[in-house]
């Protein structure tokens, strides 16, 4: 086999095939660094201009057709002005003459905590679904988006699941417990005729009454004030949030011009 040397003409002059070896070798060893800077973790950034925009979390825009390069760029998580900084969202706030105190967001697993993600549903916008074993509840929106909630569920045993709607709901509620539950716990026989709403309160600051053909189930979409339950199975079958959060849903369900619809599974 002909050494590299052997490629050159007299004149000095590389010939065309000791061209095509060079131009292989710096191919390859391009190559051979790219991986190394990939191995490495470099965050090196290569200025290609015909990739077109990145999507909006750093990787590559998705394309219609590969074959000719049309890009449609990933859509990006809606911004809510509802949907802020931890700190802002479970702040304390005055509310009906009532100061829910503020949240120690920093104890609440960040997947509980109130954000917007892609609707994982298929439901119609204006549905509250509850998924009982993610312990999330979903305000489905517009463009394929939905306001993520963390909730507490029942206890085995005391789940309810299915279809219905939130026939009414309320500010800052009576709670009464019932007969069954009084029977369970013979200390709540004091608020057989109605607990005034309150911070103490177990419905918390808002309660979303759910209602199957007409008929009140007995469950309710509730705040409580016992924030480090969420994430959790500790009710006695209604669904729990977080008084910040239970007030940022009324607001929502308030403003739908039809009852809404509710799916918990």
């Amino acid at each position: 086999m002909r050494k590299p040397q052997d490629l050159t003409h007299s004149s000095g002059v590389a010939s065309p095939e000791s061209d095509h070896l060079i131009s292989r070798r710096a191919v390859l060893s391009g190559l051979g660094v790219m991986t190394l800077l990939g191995a490495s973790g470099c965050s090196q950034t290569l200025d290609i201009p015909s990739l077109g925009p990145v999507g909006p979390s750093g990787g590559m825009p998705q394309l219609d057709d590969m074959s000719t390069g049309s890009i449609r760029p990933i859509p990006p998580i809606s911004v809510d002005k509802n949907i802020t900084d931890n700190g802002t969202m479970y702040a304390s706030l005055t509310d009906n003459g009532f100061v829910v105190p503020a949240i120690p967001f920093q104890k609440v697993k960040q997947e509980f905590r109130r954000q917007i993600v892609v609707d994982p549903t298929g439901e119609a916008p204006g549905t509250i679904v509850v998924r009982l074993n993610e312990r999330h509840l979903y305000w489905v929106q517009e463009g394929g988006e939905a306001v993520r909630y963390g909730v507490g569920i029942g206890k085995a045993g005391f789940e309810w699941s299915g279809r219905a709607v939130i026939q009414y709901t309320k500010e800052w509620p009576t709670w009464t417990p019932p007969r069954e539950m009084i029977a369970r716990k013979p200390e709540l026989v004091k608020w057989a005729s109605g607990q005034p709403g309150g911070l103490d309160n177990p419905l918390g600051a808002r309660a979303h009454y759910i209602y199957k053909d007409g008929q009140d189930t007995g469950y309710r979409v509730h705040g409580s004030p016992e924030w480090w339950t969420i994430g959790t199975q500790a009710s006695s079958g209604c669904v729990r949030m977080i008084n910040q959060d239970v007030i940022d849903l009324y607001n929502r369900v308030r403003a739908s011009p039809t009852k809404v619809p509710i799916v918990v599974a």
